[in-house]
């Protein structure tokens, strides 16, 4: 369950991890969730899993948000996850978007990611799961 008070804004981390080196859809994602008054953290490209983990818990996020286009997402995912099971930090969401098959998707969510974005999913859409995963829908 997301820790943040029902009055602050939701705090969350976009980034891209692994080798992918396209970063329009997530900085595309991030300026609509801060247009939406959420807090965004962008940690940018090339990230690695124990990165991602970190930033996630030294700025208090609410929720993290994976990009990934280079299909590694399989790999990659799963690490951030059990990354945050680690670090006693498995109360923070995870969501996912970029090229990721249908099936991928199903057993990414089996794993625990909470909602994965494919192309062409709206910014409304997205901004109003990513309320509904920090349990502030509007």
């Amino acid at each position: 369950m997301p820790k943040a008070s029902k009055s602050a804004p939701i705090r969350v981390l976009i980034a891209k991890p692994g080798l992918d080196g396209h970063d329009r859809g997530a900085k595309v994602v991030a300026r609509a969730l801060r247009d939406a008054g959420m807090e965004v953290i962008y940690a940018g490209l090339r990230q690695t899993p124990a990165e991602i983990v970190r930033a996630a818990i030294e700025e208090d996020v609410d929720l993290v948000g994976l990009s990934i286009l280079s299909g590694a997402h399989m790999e990659l995912i799963p690490r951030v996850l059990k990354g945050l099971r680690a670090e006693h930090a498995s109360r923070i969401p995870v969501f996912a978007g970029g090229i990721i098959p249908d099936e991928d998707a199903r057993r990414l969510k089996r794993l625990g990611v909470r909602a994965v974005f494919g192309p062409g999913t709206s910014l409304e859409t997205i901004v109003e799961s990513v309320r509904s995963i920090a349990g502030r829908s509007s």
